[in-house]
């Protein structure tokens, strides 16, 4: 009964890991360009 549930819930853990980790990448491109992250859009490039 549980496996299910523990599954789905290391997924998201894991989704949001990864979206947090792309977006930490972005943000360090866009410092190396010289612009900055503003609304999730890289600015002043």
């Amino acid at each position: 009964m549980f496996r299910p549930i523990r599954s789905l819930l290391l997924m998201l853990v894991l989704l949001f890991a990864g979206m947090m980790a792309e977006r930490y990448q972005q943000s360090e491109r866009c410092a190396a360009a010289g612009g900055e992250m503003r609304d999730g859009l890289c600015r002043g490039v």
